[in-house]
């Protein structure tokens, strides 16, 4: 629509131009239509002159009579040219808008391309930026972003939050034994496994290496975040199969509390960090901070890449 209404403007002033010859053609052909009949009306005098014994020597009358159609003739030829030179002026410069017009056209639909290319390149970016390239999960910065948001929605609703902090426990000896491939596959299994079962109000975030943490949005109570850290180590735990391996890996998990265990992310992160190393050192799975949670069966169970039956 844009387009079509700069054609209108650009060809408006011309096209204006364009029809006022037109219009004065038309009233040249008058004239000249007036012109025939003048010639005819003189023809027939003439006639009836001659007919009346009349000399065929033209009288002063018929001279004068004469003398003002050829003037009158001359004046029409005289505008016929002018509204010529006019309409050829007009259509030369149509043309020409016409060939700037598709010019532009041109020019607008590679401009077009390139803003879709640009604001794509600028997405993916912006999606690179606030991603885990490896997981494709939320990466630290996003995650540091809406705890902030989160602290600031708990402190003026007077909401509870909790962040759980997880760490593989002896991944890395999965990548010095069987290699960063069979690695990188099963730790994307884990991320998958997270993000599967996060709320949609909650965050999950690959906080680097085999770290990660998760953001609960109003967890209604420490008993509920307990029972939801259970069922996440219940879902990693299971086997993972990456080509003929089949390899269990288990979490260890550090919680903490809004308000309790911190009034910032910093606080928070920190606590849930130390409950972690806490809950790794006893081999207990999991810990609150300042508060230990006892899990179903074995806590601990070997970690072991083997090969299936």
């Amino acid at each position: 629509m844009a387009t079509l209404k700069i054609e209108r403007e650009q060809a408006s002033p011309i096209q204006h131009a364009f029809e006022t010859a037109l219009e004065q053609g038309h009233e040249v052909q008058a004239k000249v239509e007036e012109c025939v009949d003048d010639l005819s009306s003189a023809n027939a005098l003439l006639k009836v002159k001659v007919s009346g014994g009349k000399t065929a020597i033209l009288d002063e009358e018929t001279l004068r009579d004469g003398e003002a159609i050829e003037i009158k003739v001359q004046e029409c030829a005289d505008e016929l040219t002018q509204v010529t030179d006019k309409l050829e002026e007009g259509l030369g410069e149509l043309k020409k808008v016409a060939d700037e017009l598709g010019v532009s056209q041109g020019a607008l639909a590679e401009s077009e391309t390139a803003l879709i290319a640009s604001q794509r390149a600028e997405k993916y970016a912006s999606y690179r930026a606030m991603h885990d390239v490896k997981t494709g999960m939320p990466n630290r910065a996003l995650f540091d972003d809406r705890l902030e948001q989160a602290l600031a929605g708990a402190e003026r609703h007077k909401y509870s939050l909790a962040v759980m902090f997880f760490d593989l426990n002896r991944f890395k000896s999965i990548n010095e034994t069987y290699g960063h491939s069979a690695a990188d596959a099963a730790l994307t299994v884990v991320a998958e496994r997270l993000l599967r079962h996060a709320r949609q109000e909650d965050t999950v975030c690959r906080n680097g290496g085999d770290e990660f943490l998760y953001l609960l949005i109003k967890p209604q109570g420490r008993e509920n975040v307990e029972r939801i850290a259970r069922f996440l180590i219940e879902a990693i735990v299971r086997p993972i199969t990456v080509g003929k391996l089949s390899i269990v890996i288990t979490p260890s998990i550090g919680i903490s509390m809004y308000p309790d265990h911190g009034t910032s992310a910093e606080m928070l992160i920190e606590s849930a960090d130390a409950a972690m190393y806490s809950a790794k050192n006893r081999g207990s799975g999991c810990e609150v901070f300042n508060g230990v949670v006892a899990l179903r069966g074995n806590s601990n169970p070997e970690i072991g890449p083997h090969f299936e039956n």
